[in-house]
């Protein structure tokens, strides 16, 4: 069995503060006996205004973020998923960018999110994440965590099962799913495209995400998960921020999948037919 962590954020404008409460959490999950955690999207900045944003806004090798977690997983021996972090790349738009560290601090992958969230939704809030945001180009796989093959995703990428079943093929047992999602799509869509996504592509899901009122004025909806093979729960918080630990078997994969073996029929799909009406 192995132990993980979840750290359910509420992230807000201070890029410093996030770091502390970050730093904070991994000295708690190593505490409680975690070989790994995950934190949500943007775990280090969470600020609708652009333009006070851009003040904290840093390339991957200047992120105060992205540096503190390194010092605290190495001084913590302790595997960190960092969901995610807005860094600023060679190009005009920025990356939604999420990071796999090793328990000596080292970064072992990166991952930038492919799916960006343009919407406009009943309630009146519009979003447009790629006015700000370019999107990522290739899938990641990390072998060796203590999750196994870990497969990266970062929020938006969940309603893309194409996705998560390349990341199945290519070898993932668990696939981490970072996020920030709305309080109206994720009453409705949260756990059970989690636990579908679990299912289909017969591995582990875990799903680290931001939770309750930020200082920018938005709400997320929290309810951080794990989802085994089998579309069981291991894990579901509320709606508040805090740490949780699951214990996880990835010995479960192998009989799922004997059971279920979807992934070894797996077809191209033909060409679709249109039938005149």
């Amino acid at each position: 069995m192995t132990r993980i962590a979840l750290f359910q954020a509420r992230s807000g404008i201070d890029p410093a503060r996030n770091a502390a409460a970050l730093v904070g959490a991994v000295r708690s999950a190593k505490g409680g006996g975690a070989a790994m955690l995950f934190t949500p999207e943007m775990s280090g900045l969470l600020d609708r205004d652009r333009q006070r944003a851009a003040a904290h806004l840093r390339t991957e090798e200047d992120d105060e973020v992205l540096a503190a977690v390194r010092t605290a997983a190495r001084e913590h021996r302790l595997w960190v998923h960092l969901g995610s972090l807005a860094v600023k790349t060679d190009q005009e738009r920025l990356a939604n960018r999420g990071f796999v560290i090793d328990d000596g601090g080292e970064l072992r992958a990166r991952y930038d999110k492919i799916h960006l969230f343009d919407v406009d939704l009943p309630t009146g809030e519009s979003w447009r994440e790629s006015a700000a945001y370019r999107p990522g180009e290739r899938l990641v796989v990390v072998e060796g965590t203590p999750m196994g093959r870990l497969g990266l995703s970062i929020c938006y990428d969940l309603r893309f099962p194409a996705l998560f079943a390349a990341l199945a093929e290519a070898g993932a047992e668990t696939i981490a799913v970072p996020a920030a999602f709305t309080v109206p799509t994720g009453q409705a869509h949260w756990q059970v495209l989690l636990r579908a996504r679990a299912i289909e592509a017969g591995l582990f899901v875990v799903a680290a995400a931001q939770a309750g009122q930020h200082e920018d004025g938005r709400e997320t909806y929290g309810h951080s998960l794990v989802a085994g093979p089998w579309g069981e729960l291991l894990l579901e918080m509320d709606g508040e921020p805090g740490l949780a630990f699951a214990e996880v078997d990835l010995a479960r994969i192998m009989e799922v999948r004997g059971r279920v073996p979807a992934l070894t029929h797996r077809r191209p799909m033909p060409a679709v037919e249109v039938v005149p009406g």
